[in-house]
């Protein structure tokens, strides 16, 4: 189904080539990233990026933080259009009126600061994104890692809150010209095979081995023809989980046809690589060949082909059960249990957000549905529209109505079950979802109380059919249905009557309207000239995701309070990392004040004069993970460490740029160490990095260390810190973000 050609590749006149009468060189000019990359770059150097983008937009979960990083930092006005959507409201009472006080702050602030406001239900992030801001050539910044348009020829890209604040600053985002993968598309997908089939393979085929970690997917090919724009855009929003930078399509009379739909035929421009172009790296995807695709937990590249785990289901369920029982030996997993004479049975099936929510996915599940019935068992069935439109386009068709005959449930645009805040699944429960990410804990479970349910992602057609037979996973292609695609009408008067647009329209005399749980940032300090940290958490799983750092679900009701927000942190991982950090945090707080606190004094005295390194140093805690960051854009990942006293990450490596992106602009020191060096070091145990501030200063990027055991031992340790730009180095001297933005206003 899937090659991956790991050697670069010439595109000559759309067809792949090894060689081509044209230098390399000249030739990465030639491809549609390096164009829209380069008008968008403002450093003068095609190979440092310093990009200011045509948009922004953040969901609930981000844009209060987001909003109050800038103001403190100095902005007036949003410079650019910034769309505030609000598809992550919990639609639940967890804290009182605190979601709700987080929508009426967004559109105070979009009335004071000129922007777009989407309120609740009217539709998803992404999916207001690719409706009313995508325009070909152009690029997009979001708060969410699935910011991804690249099917409608926007380049867009997920980073974390204090990367939109610098675009609200008139700043630019830095980094290096990325290498450029050509993912080149034939065939036409058979009867059945829905854009997540598609996905879960590329996923399936590129993320362990990070064959295209940090690079620009660029598809071409003649198999984007046979391609419908929604089957692009729900292949598009999952190249996230391949790790790659971000993604863009060549466009055509598809695309073309979305825009004049939507109301937009201006914003339409054709976009394909020059006639030699040249790419890093190759991946072939041949759409005939294409099956359906079940990943299994706990990450959207466990996958299989749906026959094949239908045919191993007790050699694959049993390895998974061996698996999730190590990573919880406190649960009792059963995973066996699901297994029936006629196949596994799943218990609930959910279709809906930015990729599972989309026309045409449902309005085919609806016709595989049609006449048939859910079952009055244990399975059930949630969709979820990803807009209003689209809601209200399904409703014209009949589509909903097949679907609510079929014993289905029809909810509001929202995307609570992908970050845990609906349809959560019950204790041992086994979740379908056409959803973006299967991570542990993601879908709302609490292993830590004993309570534990899985997801395995599956596109909407597969879940319809498993739904149809019972809650017995079941392939699409192997079921008989008669369905003739629609077409979409998109009625512009659902936006025009329900959103405020106010890009331009900024009202300086405009109350920002703040609820009690709206608070600032507490106070951050500059790097002192040495530090020592205090392992709070040790974690050797191989991938640490940020929905571990910090948990979804009903800790985002919290998302506008950092002091109680951060009390969340680890806590679903490693439940103890809270308090220990905020027992180092105490300790410090009392260095800060003047004090000599005994154990500070003891450790400095391990290493050196305690007496004239007390003046100096700077204490707080650490994190050691594997590989820290895959997952969610979240800034809370690394501000919530930040706010508990974290001075450091120490990894052999971080999953994206956007979390180690994260963790710089919230002045936390982003170590990684060899990978041949063994960390056999534990929570307790100290880390002590002299001359760090002279390091961060100077561009040292090799610096030795002191490991402080806590059973008495000291041992030498290499800490790197690579690649820094100029201005991340000042931001982490000044000790955050919000800090540097202050020093350069002074």
């Amino acid at each position: 189904m899937i090659e991956l050609i790991e050697k670069g590749m010439y595109l000559v006149d759309g067809v792949p080539c090894e060689t081509a009468d044209m230098p390399v060189e000249e030739a990465k000019k030639n491809t549609i990233a390096y164009g829209i990359l380069q008008a968008h770059n403002h450093s003068g150097n095609p190979d440092k990026l310093q990009v200011k983008f045509d948009a922004l937009i953040s969901h609930d979960i981000t844009y209060v933080g987001i909003i109050q990083q800038a103001r403190a930092s100095g902005m007036k006005k949003f410079p650019l259009p910034y769309a505030l959507t609000n598809c992550h409201n919990s639609l639940c009472a967890v804290g009182g009126t605190i979601n709700e006080d987080d929508h009426v702050f967004g559109l105070s602030a979009a009335k004071k600061y000129g922007g777009i406001f989407v309120p609740p239900n009217v539709s998803v992030i992404h999916s207001y994104a690719r409706e009313e801001m995508a325009k070909c050539g152009a690029m997009i910044l979001g708060s969410d890692s699935h910011t991804r348009y690249g099917a409608l020829g926007t380049m867009a890209v997920g980073e974390g809150g204090p990367e939109l604040a610098k675009q609200l600053l008139n700043n630019t985002w830095d980094n290096n010209m990325p290498e450029v993968v050509m993912v080149y598309l034939t065939g036409k997908p058979k009867k059945g095979i829905g854009p997540h089939d598609v996905a879960i393979a590329l996923v399936g085929a590129t993320f362990a081995s990070g064959f295209v970690n940090n690079r620009v997917l660029e598809f071409v090919g003649p198999g984007i023809a046979n391609l419908p724009i929604d089957f692009r855009n729900g292949i598009d929003v999952m190249t996230t989980e391949t790790t790659c930078h971000t993604s863009i399509w060549q466009t055509d009379e598809t695309t073309r046809a979305f825009f004049e739909t939507h109301k937009r035929p201006d914003d339409y421009k054709e976009l394909k690589p020059g006639k030699v172009a040249y790419y890093d790296r190759m991946i072939h995807i041949d759409l005939d060949k294409m099956e359906s695709m079940i990943a299994l937990p706990f990450h959207p590249s466990n996958a299989y082909t749906i026959h094949y785990f239908n045919e191993h289901r007790e050699e694959l369920l049993s390895k998974l059960q061996e698996e999730a029982q190590k990573k919880y030996p406190k649960l009792k997993v059963d995973y066996m249990s699901k297994i029936r004479e006629n196949g596994v049975y799943a218990t609930q099936g959910f279709m809906g957000g930015c990729s599972g929510g989309m026309f045409d996915s449902i309005q085919e599940a609806a016709a595989i549905l049609k006449g048939k019935s859910t079952g009055n068992d244990y399975f059930s069935l949630s969709v979820y529209p990803t807009s209003i439109p689209v809601n209200l386009e399904l409703t014209k068709i009949g589509a909903i109505t097949d679907l609510l005959e079929a014993g289905a449930i029809i909810k509001p645009s929202f995307c609570g079950p992908c970050f845990g805040a609906g349809d959560t699944p019950a204790n041992n429960g086994l979740s379908l979802r056409h959803a973006t990410r299967n991570f542990p804990n993601r879908d709302g479970s609490k292993p830590g109380d004993g309570q534990f349910a899985s997801v395995c992602l599956m596109d909407a057609l597969s879940i319809a059919a498993t739904a149809a037979n019972g809650g017995i996973i079941t392939a699409a292609t192997d079921v008989d249905y008669e369905y003739e695609r629609k077409p979409y009408h998109f009625d512009k008067n659902v936006y025009d009557n329900r959103i405020y647009y106010g890009y331009g329209k900024a009202d300086e005399n405009q109350e920002l309207i703040l609820g009690p749980n709206i608070t600032d940032w507490p106070k951050m300090y500059k790097l002192s000239d040495n530090l020592l940290v205090e392992l709070a958490a040790v974690i050797h799983d191989p991938v640490t995701t940020t929905d571990e750092l910090i948990p979804s679900g009903e800790t985002s009701s919290l998302r506008s309070n950092p002091i109680k927000l951060s009390q969340y942190t680890l806590s679903r991982r490693v439940p103890e990392y809270p308090g220990r950090a905020n027992a180092i945090a105490a300790i410090e707080k009392e260095h800060v004040a003047g004090g000599r606190p005994e154990h500070l004094v003891e450790l400095l005295s391990r290493v050196g004069n305690a007496d004239e390194l007390i003046k100096n140093t700077q204490y707080g805690s650490a994190i050691f993970a594997n590989k820290p960051g895959d997952g969610s854009a979240r800034e809370q990942a690394a501000s919530c460490q930040k706010v508990l006293g974290g001075f450091a990450n120490i990894c052999y490596e971080f999953a994206t740029k956007r979390y180690r992106s994260n963790c710089i602009n919230w002045g936390i020191l982003p170590f990684t160490i060899d990978k041949d060096v063994e960390f056999n070091y534990e929570d307790g145990d100290s880390v002590f990095v002299p001359g760090i501030r002279k390091a961060i200063e100077e561009g040292i990027e090799t610096i030795p260390a002191k490991v402080i055991r806590k059973n008495g031992g000291i041992d030498d340790i290499t800490l790197h810190v690579k690649g820094l730009t100029d201005d991340e180095k000042h931001i982490i001297l000044e000790g955050c973000l919000m800090n540097f933005y202050a020093s350069q206003n002074n």
